[in-house]
């Protein structure tokens, strides 16, 4: 019997990870946070572990989970997708995948479908948020784009992302710009997989 090929090495989540089975529709998402988290996690660059970012200053609970897709960066190609952005977050790029089943664990890969996005806009940077549901859902299979979700989760979506960073008494550094729907969000998967291809190109990443 064949073996699958396996790393004798635990694969670092932004590089060693694949995109997805058929990007950009279809990508893995590498979950940071649950709905249940009120600690900011994000993955280490450099370690690939994840690390405290920061306690939440709010009460507000991410409304679905929340990681980023696997080889993908948010350089110029990004930026040039976000009227009025200087340059991307040079981060990879943020997804959220909404699961009818609780799912309470992070650091797990969640194959997903994407529907849409919310572009936002971070002290300059773009930001983009790429909504996606959980590949496979019994609920949700029949979404296929942002349209079909119920109104009020987009919304949470927005208000989330929009208060995340909040500080009282200090002006927002985030701002939601729009929502867009599969087209976009599609558009912003390929140049943020291009962008990282030129990261990738430029150099060594540690």
């Amino acid at each position: 019997m064949d073996r699958p090929p396996f790393s004798p090495w635990r694969p670092h989540p932004w590089h060693g990870l694949e995109v997805g089975r058929r990007p950009p529709e279809y990508v893995n998402a590498y979950i940071e946070i649950t709905p249940y988290d009120l600690i900011k996690y994000e993955v280490d660059k450099s370690t690939g572990y994840l690390r405290v970012d920061r306690p939440q200053r709010t009460s507000s609970h991410p409304p679905a989970l929340y990681g980023f897709i696997p080889r993908t960066y948010c350089g110029t190609r990004v930026e040039a997708l976000f009227p009025g952005a200087d340059r991307g977050d040079g981060d990879p790029l943020d997804i959220c995948v909404i699961s009818e089943r609780p799912i309470s664990r992070s650091e797990v890969i969640v194959p997903a479908r994407i529907l849409g996005g919310i572009q936002l806009l971070d002290r300059g940077e773009a930001d983009d948020k790429i909504i996606a549901v959980l590949e496979g859902d019994h609920v949700w299979r029949d979404a296929s784009d942002l349209e079909d979700l119920p109104e009020v989760l987009v919304e949470r979506l927005q208000h989330y992302f929009a208060t995340y960073k909040l500080v009282p008494g200090a002006e927002a550094e985030t701002s939601v710009q729009r929502v867009y729907g599969l087209d976009h969000a599609a558009a912003v998967v390929e140049a943020a997989m291009a962008d990282y291809k030129d990261l990738v190109a430029s150099g060594p990443l540690a």
